[in-house]
């Protein structure tokens, strides 16, 4: 008697090789069918913004791409998840549904009602980990409670944890008999037209399990021996560029990991850049570890002292910001290789936030909600923990008082004026001493070293000084009215 079919329910796990969820359907010898849903409406999600849309649409093409080689298909659909896969469970008479397990609030709470729907109807459904190298609810301190500093839990999930090799990817696919009716991608619509504003982000990327796996090369043979020397020179080519990659589960941090720790076992050069790259990975396990246990990280601080912080919200200076105009060289540079490429920096995203919120204090969930609708590796725990740390107001933060300038910020990690000339042409014709602070040119030195400059790029928004002493002043006003 053949088999009911295995739903085999693809989420940020976009990839065929080391997914326990889909080895493990395929070694039932089931028939196994692939589906992914587009929800984008759940209660409490943040839909994905325009540039996780461009990327997902491309991602989902290439996975549909690799299926086929194997023998498999990619059923589509848009709604309600737990409503979908239901349905389509019905309509094929599967006797399970096999998962990646997500972290993000609404993720959690679909997975349980969708276990309830499905168990009342006589189908199993199994949640695989693979998003993560540690399930984020196990690691505790020990007075039991949650981890709120990430040395120690870098410590314990160091000791805890130990990558695997990674799984094969599947030589074939059975497909059940009968396929469900599949949606169209173009039907989704994600990506832009009018106007199309993703030829950057087409240059700058591959998305897909391919172009992830060259990217981990790329990085293994070329950067991490000296990753942890240029990882805070944006002016140079530095850093990994895996974070979408690892958003989508186009690779699995495992994967990374056990990478990384084998080729510096190979190559002892190698040593201390992989060390700090698995380190930037567990910052990755430590934001998804605070989301789980304080799953309003997204929206209020941390710190609830902060909830009566003196913001001065001003649309003007968002605006200047979004847009890359606010008369500081490399918080600029940032803003447009952002809006350019889907992508920023990870030295760069500390200034601007700094800026954002200290220079002009603005609100850090304006900064957050810009990075989502703008980042190709929007990631809801990495985007919430990361602008709070900027803030001071979350967990194991940078103290509120720690400002950056964002002139010696630029002298410092982008020496030469590279970065800014790439990002800012502007600027292109200032020498390095001039670069990251053109507002000291006198009149004729401006015109002299370009007519770009004198015609287009604005003066500093804010002072720094000013701004920075405003931004102490606000954090003594918030310390005086928490002791109240």
């Amino acid at each position: 008697m053949a088999k009911a079919p295995i739903i085999l329910w693809f989420r940020q796990d976009l990839r065929l090789a080391d997914h326990r969820a889909l080895t493990a359907a395929v070694e039932s010898g089931a028939p196994v069918l692939p589906v992914y849903v587009l929800d984008d409406a759940s209660p409490g999600r943040w839909a994905p913004g325009a540039a996780s849309r461009w990327w997902l649409h491309n991602s989902l093409e290439a996975l549909g791409r690799s299926l086929k080689k194997v023998g498999g298909a990619l059923v589509l659909r848009r709604g309600d998840a737990r409503h979908v896969i239901a349905q389509i469970a019905a309509e094929v008479g599967a006797s399970a549904v096999y998962c990646s397990r997500c972290y993000e609030p609404w993720a959690s709470r679909l997975e349980d009602a969708l276990d309830q729907d499905l168990g009342k109807a006589g189908i199993a459904m199994k949640c695989f980990s693979g998003a993560l190298l540690h399930d984020p609810t196990h690691l505790r301190t020990r007075a039991g409670a949650p981890y709120k500093v990430y040395s120690p839990f870098w410590r314990a999930l160091s000791q805890s944890c130990e990558a695997t090799a990674p799984l094969p990817a599947p030589k074939r696919l059975k497909l059940p008999a009968q396929l469900p009716p599949s949606e169209e991608l173009s039907q989704w619509q994600l990506l832009p037209t009018q106007p199309d504003w993703s030829e950057g982000l087409r240059k700058a990327w591959k998305p897909g399990e391919d172009g992830a796996t060259r990217q981990l090369a790329q990085f293994l043979n070329g950067r991490l021996e000296r990753y942890a020397e240029l990882r805070n020179r944006p002016d140079l080519e530095g850093t990994s560029r895996l974070s979408p990659h690892l958003h989508f589960g186009e690779v699995s941090v495992n994967a990374c990991w056990h990478a990384a720790s084998l080729y510096s076992d190979v190559d002892t050069t190698a040593v201390t850049g992989a060390a700090t790259f698995l380190k930037e990975l567990a910052w990755r396990e430590f934001s998804n570890h605070l989301l789980v246990h304080w799953p309003d990280l997204p929206d209020a601080p941390f710190r609830k002292e902060f909830s009566v912080f003196p913001w001065q919200m001003d649309d003007g200076n968002l605006k200047a910001w979004q847009c890359g105009r606010t008369g500081y060289p490399i918080v600029d540079a940032g803003m447009r290789e952002l809006w350019a490429t889907g992508w920023m920096h990870n030295r760069a995203r500390m200034i601007t936030g700094s800026f954002l919120i200290k220079d002009l204090l603005i609100p850090w969930q304006a900064g957050e909600a810009w990075f989502w609708d703008t980042l190709v590796d929007a990631d809801l725990a990495n985007n919430a923990a990361s602008w709070q740390w900027v803030a001071g107001s979350g967990a194991d933060a940078a103290p509120y008082f720690r400002i950056f300038n964002p002139q010696s910020q630029g002298e410092r990690f982008d020496p030469s004026g590279d970065y800014v000339r790439r990002w800012v042409p502007e600027l292109a014709a200032l020498s390095a001493q001039d670069i990251h602070k053109p507002w000291t040119l006198a009149a004729g030195t401006r015109e002299a070293a370009s007519d770009k400059l004198s015609e287009s790029y604005c003066g500093p928004i804010v002072d720094h000084g000013l701004a920075r002493t405003r931004a102490l002043d606000a954090y003594n006003i918030l310390r005086r009215k928490t002791r109240q």
